[in-house]
């Protein structure tokens, strides 16, 4: 399929297409799953999320991107490297949102990991964040087990996250 990004053992991930509106609106719509985010996303919403990361895909190579299931080539979730603004610095961020029939079996783990190879090895980058609200434990471990650490606290988007961090030579 065109828009391959990579694959793990278990995960293709690829391009978002307009066709995953509905898998991903499971995902961003569901009150549980986005908790920690500061809304839902309605089917609209949804529609100009998936063409802002198109844009992203054109102007910076990345973006985030549909994590199917191998296996099935079921939409499961996203994840990919957005650039955010932390105090004033562009810093290139690993994130991931998964529906939440798929939590707690290693796929965003599995994911972040992939994408922050990517970083590492096809961009070039030296250094990966993640932000992550305090109180966002699972996410926290993901972060953890791909070697991230806190690296200060900041108040970002009204709410206060950890920046989680990793430098290239640091794996």
């Amino acid at each position: 399929m065109d828009g391959i990004i990579g694959e793990t053992e278990r995960l293709s991930l690829r391009e978002i297409a307009a066709e995953d509106l509905d898998d991903l609106l499971e995902i961003w719509g569901d009150p549980e799953t986005m908790r920690f985010f500061p809304y839902t996303l309605d089917s609209q919403a949804m529609g100009e999320w998936i063409e802002r990361n198109r844009r992203r895909y054109e102007q910076y190579g990345h973006g985030l991107w549909a994590a199917t299931l191998r296996s099935e080539r079921k939409l499961v979730g996203d994840c990919g490297l957005v650039i955010q603004e932390v105090d004033g610095i562009e810093e290139l961020e690993v994130g991931y949102h998964f529906n939440r029939n798929y939590w707690g079996r290693g796929f965003a783990t599995e994911a972040a990991r992939a994408c922050m190879d990517y970083a590492f090895e096809r961009l070039g980058r030296r250094r990966v964040i993640s932000m992550i609200r305090p109180e966002n434990t699972p996410s926290r471990r993901v972060a953890e087990r791909n070697g991230l650490r806190i690296e200060k606290e900041v108040l970002w988007h009204g709410y206060l996250h950890y920046v989680y961090a990793i430098e290239l030579n640091a794996r």
